[in-house]
């Protein structure tokens, strides 16, 4: 429990420090980019029930355009997948990248890796998975610094794969993971947890 707090207030600070270069990174996409990350995020907002456009509706600009900047990052998107079953695809591809460095298969290591950063994005989009309480600017905030965590090392990995270095791109498999884990302890908690429990 002392181990899931400390990795999540590291994780939240670092996310926080993440996100503001990374508005100044989306203020830097090409209009024609901007323009088609917007028509993505309508289209996930018109699936969404009203109360949860409204809410949406009034996240910050900021916060729009780090959702938007995340979204850009995804060229797969499913539209019958649920979030539970694209997490799903990224373990299978995490698992891949474990085999894969543990039998000195730089190849797989790469492409599982690539397709980890790039993972499907789910029908409607990552917010309609989410706790009412969490689709807020300070929550969604720290995506940022997950996604980094999670897909940035991925892509490092693959690169490192890319040189045949299994040694260094080993090293990012536990930020991975660390990622994974703190991007779950914000947004999900402990799975099968009973709050109807004495």
């Amino acid at each position: 429990m002392l181990a899931t707090k400390i990795i999540r207030n590291l994780t939240i600070g670092t996310a926080l420090l993440v996100s503001i270069s990374s508005v100044h990174a989306a203020d830097g996409m090409s209009k024609e980019k901007m323009m088609a990350m917007k028509k993505v995020m309508q289209s996930d907002i018109a699936l969404m029930k009203p109360d949860l456009q409204k809410q949406v509706k009034g996240l910050s600009k900021m916060t729009k355009m780090q959702l938007m900047k995340i979204v850009a990052g995804h060229s797969r998107r499913s539209k019958q997948l649920t979030l539970r079953q694209v997490m799903h695809e990224v373990l299978s591809d995490y698992q891949s990248i474990v085999s894969a460095l543990a039998t000195d298969n730089t190849e797989q290591a790469a492409d599982a890796a690539r397709r980890l950063a790039n993972h499907r994005l789910p029908i409607g989009g990552l917010i309609p998975y989410m706790a009412k309480e969490d689709v807020n600017d300070a929550k969604l905030s720290t995506l940022v610094g997950f996604n980094d965590l999670v897909e940035g090392n991925a892509l490092r990995l693959a690169e490192a794969a890319d040189k045949g270095d299994v040694s260094n791109a080993t090293r990012y498999m536990g930020n991975i993971i660390q990622g994974c884990v703190a991007c779950h302890a914000t947004f999900r908690g402990q799975p099968g947890i009973s709050n109807r429990l004495r």
